[in-house]
């Protein structure tokens, strides 16, 4: 079985809780992703920030995106995986907590994500299928 870290992506990009929405969204579209980790002061993980939030807590409820920061849009707890963690409890994880991508960790440093989107590209179609079905079902 393999690891974490054998399907993350690496040189992960992330935003400053501080900086602005609008910021954090130039980053999005420079590296054609649809997430990055938010790090708060000293440097430490704080959540996710996703395209989806941008566009439904700040654009569809009328905020600056130039003044709200991403750090006003991360709520929740985040979810983590070790980048030795087996893929199986990575899948496990992203099915059980219905998330799309999840920060890898060594310690307390981030050294990588896992979307979707490297699972498909790296395990068979039906363990594919069966994460975004898991992931993608209604809430109870």
């Amino acid at each position: 079985m393999s690891t974490a870290r054998d399907i993350m992506t690496p040189d992960v990009t992330c935003v400053r809780s501080d900086e602005s929405v609008a910021d954090a969204a130039r980053k999005m579209a420079g590296r054609g992703v649809g997430a990055l980790p938010v790090r708060g002061p000293g440097e430490r993980l704080m959540g996710m920030l996703t395209d989806r939030d941008i566009v439904v807590r700040v654009i569809a409820e009328g905020r600056d995106p130039a003044t709200c920061t991403a750090g006003e849009l991360v709520r929740g707890e985040l979810v983590t995986v070790g980048s030795g963690d087996s893929l199986q409890r990575v899948l496990e994880l992203m099915a059980d907590r219905r998330i799309r991508r999840v920060p890898v960790v060594d310690g307390r440093v981030l050294v990588g994500i896992i979307a979707q989107a490297d699972v498909a590209r790296r395990l068979p179609d039906s363990t594919v299928g069966d994460l975004v079905t898991y992931v993608s079902r209604p809430a109870a």
